[in-house]
């Protein structure tokens, strides 16, 4: 038996250890955590490298995907933008990070567009429920957690009384995220009163999926578009700030920007390729207009999955956090940056850039909150500035730059946002409204604890080796 058994060891650590040496998309820091996995727990780290070691939606999913923006890109060339016009409208200092962000699904800047900050949950459900019922051609709506709270009813009863109305109403939510939501009456009520009703990566059948790909790849996209004319994109699900299955983070701290112009249907294609995968539709049912405001700054969106070219987020971000020549202030609930992140905001601080980092004091993941810290002393010792934020969970998804660039949307600076879920965020030019979002990201440092380089040399042995061994293993968790 001890023969066996020593044996089964061996054969569980070398063949999982050839199969990651194998996987080409691995960074060094990831191989060299499942390497610390299987060899503590070979026969529980196999387990979790069958269900979780590989980002991987399946051969037909990523055939579906590049089907889909074939479509896009052929039906709708006109509402993706032209790689020229970055050098027509963005400033010659950001045009870098333009341009990688257009390489990643094929959306480049385009003018015209205007938008408002959402003073809070309040105000966006208001607004986002006022913009529905006025709605005259059709509503798409994509949530990665829709909730049977006040906010998430209110949404589905709106869709209620414009497809009862002859408005098109399509609703989209996360197989697990929104798991209780789609099981319950109220979505068949939509469905019942004719909202066309899709679910994003189901799980119908788990065990297909644990074969041949993974559970925890996720649609963490959160989508409003109302006649082409009105997009809502921020880190709002369609839950109420209470939170009611983590009240105890609560409240959740949000925000949403309510965006015109052709900016809107950039978003809605991106709705439509997760639609298309998720029903077999194609873009001929479909109708593609764009709606300049007139005047307006330029923006893109830029969506990313695990259909997408691996690394595109947190290039993307390095290539933002590069482009930064006075100030750079970003906020975000989840922290757990690779080596091209970490280093780029390090020497971002180092070559002068006011640098300032926002996060929760308290995280819904005790897991993000220990690796989050294990990079607190490498970051203050370069000049970057911590805040953490004590009033509720920050769920804020926010970059500003230089008081001229913003970005925002639904994607951490996590692995899971860079490798396993798919994201969707708008990056803009625009004074005036990175002006808003600034002011807005220093109401959050107001209510926040500042973090200090000394405080964390102060931390015991225990702690530092907590985070670290936490950290360590972070692309496994």
């Amino acid at each position: 038996m001890a023969t066996f058994l020593l044996i089964l060891h061996l054969l569980i650590v070398i063949g999982f250890t050839l199969r990651v040496f194998l996987r080409d998309d691995y960074s060094p820091q990831a191989r060299l955590a499942w390497f610390v996995v299987l060899a503590v727990l070979p026969y529980v780290g196999g387990i979790i490298y069958f269900l979780f070691g590989e980002v991987d939606l399946g051969n037909h999913a990523n055939r579906r995907h590049q089907e889909i923006f074939d479509q896009i890109r052929a039906r709708a060339p006109h509402l993706m933008g032209d790689p020229a016009d970055t050098e027509r409208l963005i400033d010659p200092l950001y045009r870098p990070a333009f341009r990688y962000a257009g390489s990643i699904n094929g959306f480049h800047p385009v003018g015209e567009n205007r938008a408002e900050l959402m003073a809070d949950a309040e105000e966006t459900n208001a607004r986002l429920i006022a913009d529905i019922d006025a709605a005259q051609s059709h509503v798409h709506v994509l949530y990665y957690i829709w909730l049977d709270d006040r906010t998430g009813t209110d949404v589905a009863h709106a869709l209620i009384r414009a497809a009862e109305r002859g408005v098109t109403c399509r609703a989209m939510a996360d197989g697990l995220g929104s798991r209780a939501l789609i099981g319950s009456a109220l979505w068949h009520r939509m469905r019942d009163a004719g909202v066309q009703v899709a679910v994003a990566l189901p799980l119908d059948n788990v065990i297909r999926t644990v074969l041949f790909s993974r559970i925890d790849l996720r649609n963490h996209r959160k989508i409003t578009v109302i006649d082409s004319k009105i997009t809502y994109c921020g880190s709002r699900n369609s839950a109420d700030p209470e939170f009611l299955i983590k009240a105890k983070y609560a409240p959740w701290v949000d925000i949403m920007l309510r965006f015109e112009g052709p900016i809107v249907a950039q978003n809605e294609l991106l709705f439509l390729s997760d639609w298309m995968q998720a029903t077999g539709d194609t873009l001929d049912g479909f109708s593609l207009t764009a709606h300049p405001v007139g005047g307006g700054f330029p923006a893109q969106v830029m969506g990313d999955g695990p259909t997408e070219r691996r690394g595109a987020t947190p290039q993307l971000f390095s290539a933002l956090i590069g482009s930064a020549r006075d100030v750079l202030t970003l906020s975000t609930p989840y922290f757990v940056p690779d080596a091209t992140v970490l280093d780029a905001l390090c020497s971002a601080a180092h070559r002068g850039v006011e640098v300032t980092l926002i996060f929760p004091k308290v995280n819904d993941s005790w897991i993000v909150a220990a690796a989050s810290r294990s990079y607190y002393p490498k970051l203050l010792s370069a000049g970057c500035r911590i805040h953490e934020f004590k009033g509720g969970l920050l769920h804020a998804k926010t970059l500003t730059l230089d008081g001229k660039v913003t970005f925002v949307g639904s994607s951490n600076l996590d692995l899971r946002s860079f490798d396993l879920n798919y994201e969707n965020n708008i990056l803009l030019q625009d004074p005036d409204m990175t002006r808003a979002v600034r002011e807005r990201q220093e109401t959050y440092i107001t209510r926040s604890d500042p973090v200090t380089l000394a405080a964390v040399s102060d931390w015991p042995r225990h702690r530092r080796i907590w985070n670290n061994a936490i950290a360590t293993i972070g692309p496994v968790l």
